[in-house]
């Protein structure tokens, strides 16, 4: 099963790099990006398109982490509070079953 699946990503892989090669060489037009404030300098229509696919990748990566990392904290802090509210009833259990026993 392992195998199998790193073959399709191995496969998949393949076909977006060839996809990617073969959108370089038919979109080699200079372009310039005006971005209000700033002036981005020429270079080819694919390589601006690339670098924001590339860009954007990264930045969704980094804000998944940042809320995974902040779910992972909650949970911790979840579950500790859990505990320790488990910690309690087991003892007021404890209690209530010594005041029966008497």
């Amino acid at each position: 099963m392992r195998l199998v699946k790193r073959l399709i990503v191995l496969a998949l892989s393949l076909v977006v790099l060839l996809a990617g090669i073969l959108f370089a060489i038919h979109n080699t037009a200079a372009v310039s990006i005006d971005l209000i404030f700033i002036t981005l300098p020429e270079a080819s229509l694919s390589m601006w398109l690339l670098g924001a696919f590339a860009l954007g990748g990264l930045l969704g990566v980094v804000l998944s982490s940042v809320i995974i990392m902040t779910l992972k904290t909650r949970l911790y802090y979840l579950k500790k509070k859990m505990n320790a509210a488990r910690e309690q009833l087991d003892s007021l259990s404890a209690n209530q079953a010594r005041l029966d026993g008497h």
